[in-house]
């Protein structure tokens, strides 16, 4: 039986999932953003500004899809030094264009004090009590959970910039994916291609996808060696460019993750793991347990699944160290659907 976990018949839309603009701490403007994105052959542009959940329905047109969506920040409440500081940073896109209404909302904290005149154009649920945010696995989990219910993508944000540990994010709940490329992290020098802390949620038993995405503030020129557009993407596999299809195929982690390479095609068959891609490199086949399988220096490859190896997953080396990253699939669910 054949089983394809990337879905037939549809389009890739290349996307950014976390963005910033002069509505946050980002340098250019919703409008200026979407033009350096459309010449990058971008079609999805998630808006992500600090603590403002703002839609930006006129950036769309015929080519071009604008998501709805903010970051919540959750630092420690001590009094150090930013760099001493730990922070858990949360990616929050709605699910439907008609989700207008911010979630987790405080009417006086957390908005930056520079922006606090764009608090006019957020919607929020006035019957509430302020939110007040805690760094703690039940302060985040309570976030999490509570946006995903609301109607949100919800995204494990840059973990490694976070400075967060094994015990404190394997304890948090309520999250559909990891950031396991985060650009501007990685463009500025931190470690946040974050494989490991994808693998220790997978490990846990998690249902979890991964992305790729800018982060972008774009406080360089294009050409200037810390510019932080077009470093990571999400390839998106949809029917069409409409908000309901891309959020759909983002919920059932019809995707990948990536820093240039691209994949074309990834399928089971009798316990054989099928992929095709750019040339690459190397193509590694992980698993949830001590084995793994690897080639080189080819566009395909056949692996073997057995049933306890846990899970999958598929990182794509190209000639310049760029990787792709497939989801991770678990063999139980796998094994399920071939009965």
């Amino acid at each position: 039986m054949k089983i394809h976990l990337f879905p037939e018949n549809t389009y890739c839309y290349k996307a950014n999932l976390h963005c910033h603009t002069t509505f946050s701490d980002g340098y250019k403007t919703p409008e200026q953003i979407k033009k350096v994105y459309k010449d990058l052959g971008y079609s999805v542009l998630a808006i992500t500004d600090h603590e403002l959940f703002i839609p930006h329905d006129e950036l769309n047109d015929i080519d071009f899809l604008c998501l709805h969506g903010f970051e919540m920040d959750v630092g420690e409440a001590v009094k150090k030094p930013f760099k001493l500081k730990k922070y858990c940073h949360i990616g929050l896109i709605a699910l439907s264009p008609d989700l207008l209404t911010q979630p987790c909302y405080h009417r006086e904290k957390y908005v930056y004090p520079d922006r606090t005149h764009f608090r006019s154009l957020v919607r929020f649920d006035e019957r509430l009590p302020d939110y007040v945010r805690e760094l703690s696995p039940n302060g985040i989990t309570a976030i999490m959970q509570t946006a995903a219910e609301k109607g949100f993508f919800v995204i494990y944000n840059h973990p490694t910039w976070g400075m967060q540990t094994y015990e404190e994010y394997t304890n948090y709940h309520g999250m559909q994916a990891v950031e396991i490329f985060n650009g501007g992290c990685l463009t500025n020098g931190y470690a946040d291609f974050d494989a490991k802390v994808y693998d220790d949620l997978l490990r846990k038993g998690r249902r979890l996808f991964c992305i790729g995405a800018d982060d972008n503030h774009n406080a360089y020129a294009s050409d200037h060696p810390l510019n932080d557009s077009g470093i990571a993407f999400t390839m998106i596999f949809s029917e069409k460019l409409e908000y309901t299809s891309i959020t759909n195929a983002l919920m059932h982690g019809h995707f990948y993750a990536s820093q240039g390479p691209e994949i074309f095609c990834l399928w089971l068959e009798d316990q054989k793991i099928y992929i095709k891609c750019t040339e690459a490199a190397s193509i590694c086949c992980n698993y949830g347990v001590r084995r793994a399988e690897i080639v080189y220096n080819q566009k395909a490859a056949v692996f073997t699944l057995e049933p306890d190896d846990f899970y999958f997953r598929i990182t794509v080396t190209d000639h310049k160290g760029k990787k792709a990253c497939t989801n991770g699939y678990f063999t139980e669910d796998i094994f399920k659907k071939e009965i």
